[in-house]
């Protein structure tokens, strides 16, 4: 069963705040740097939808932004965002069974993947994969382990709260960046917050030769 974020939309960006500072924000905020005008973007697992304001601060005109919110709640929030003269279609639904024509610039995946087990975020990743045109950017913001005692413990009093109040899937963080290499995507850039527990990757798609 898919998660159900509705149940925490009213409070999610302040209890992230709370615990983590403005450190997942930020996090978000230095992928968009990578972002060029007039650039077609794909949100997925956008939230509140916060993201699109500073989109917009960017670039107050000229991209097209799909983005996809599986939550009723954050999608009725992000809908009251300001996106001044971008293109935004709002898509509510698990991207996995949303068809969408392929050709994206910029994919932005801001800490989706660690609700998903192995099984389905393979089915996700492969895809989102196919929706991006080769050399195109993937901008990804999660969870990662480095060995510190706390972090386990913070992971997994997520990983518990999550599942009672929203009902995700997952019980562990998956092996997110195995996928990325298998798939041949380069590393741009990579930035790390929270003394190392959130990291921003900015990878991108490797070129098709026929």
């Amino acid at each position: 069963m898919a998660a159900n974020f509705n149940n925490s939309a009213w409070f999610y960006d302040r209890l992230s705040r709370l615990v983590y500072g403005r450190a997942l924000v930020n996090a978000q905020l230095y992928l968009l740097g990578f972002i060029k005008p007039n650039s077609n973007i794909l949100i997925v697992g956008g939230g509140t939808g916060w993201i699109l304001e500073e989109l917009t601060k960017l670039y107050p005109l000229g991209l097209h932004i799909t983005y996809v919110e599986v939550a009723a709640g954050m999608m009725e929030l992000s809908k009251k965002r300001n996106t001044g003269g971008n293109k935004i279609a709002y898509i509510q639904n698990a991207i996995e069974q949303v068809n969408l024509n392929p050709g994206f610039d910029v994919v932005i995946t801001p800490f989706l993947f660690d609700n998903f087990t192995e099984q389905t975020l393979k089915t996700v990743f492969n895809h989102i994969h196919n929706l991006l045109k080769p050399q195109s950017l993937w901008l990804n913001a999660d969870f990662q382990l480095t060995g510190k005692w706390w972090q386990l413990f913070l992971l997994k009093s997520m990983f518990v709260f999550f599942r009672l109040i929203c009902g995700i899937e997952a019980g562990k963080l998956p092996e997110i960046k195995t996928h990325f290499t298998a798939n041949s995507y380069a590393v741009v850039d990579e930035k790390t917050f929270f003394n190392d527990f959130i990291v921003a990757n900015v990878y991108r798609k490797k070129m098709v030769y026929i």
